[in-house]
């Protein structure tokens, strides 16, 4: 068999993210995904070692920008400014990678549960306790996920509004919407 161009790879990862977006991640088989591409199975697995390795991929520079967010929460002296940080950065975060975002509708849950995104649950709870001020009132705790999730949902669902419109929709949704930190 020939050799797989390298172009390839970006195709593989073009046509998982659209499977993914249309069937789910649970979904698409690495078959899918090679008849899309206009591959073998094998070629796929050429480039990937399986379907994980695609997602891990595709994820990787979200996935970069969310710990880079993490770093600046933990280096906030104070919970309002740790919130001010939480907020303007998950919303930066979930509006540059919607699409990203959008391919996990219904999944997250579950895929964090896979041992290459066990660090992403543990940032998740950070995130949320900055959120909430750093508060253990479970009031201020459940808006904070509330509001974390219903922006994922949200930046998933207009992709058609520009990112800076939805940017300052959903950071004037969160000035309303957060307890203010005493």
């Amino acid at each position: 068999m020939a050799r797989p161009t390298p172009q390839t790879h970006g195709d593989i990862l073009a046509a998982a993210a659209r499977r993914f977006a249309a069937t789910g991640y649970r979904g698409t088989s690495l078959q899918d995904i090679a008849s899309e591409v206009g591959c073998s199975k094998a070629a796929v697995l050429y480039h990937f070692a399986n379907k994980e390795a695609i997602l891990t991929e595709l994820m990787a520079p979200a996935i970069t920008v969310l710990q880079s967010l993490d770093d600046r929460i933990a280096a906030q002296p104070d919970p309002a400014s740790a919130q001010q940080v939480a907020a303007e950065g998950f919303v930066d975060l979930a509006v540059r990678f919607r699409r990203e975002i959008a391919l996990l509708r219904g999944e997250f849950p579950e895929l964090l549960q896979q041992p290459v995104f066990a660090h992403i649950h543990e940032i998740s709870e950070r995130l949320i306790d900055a959120m909430a001020g750093r508060s253990e009132r479970a009031s201020a705790r459940i808006c904070a996920l509330v509001l974390l999730a219903g922006i994922a949902e949200t930046c998933g669902q207009f992709a058609e509004v520009s990112d800076e419109e939805l940017r300052d929709a959903l950071l004037a949704l969160l000035r309303r919407a957060l307890e203010p930190v005493h």
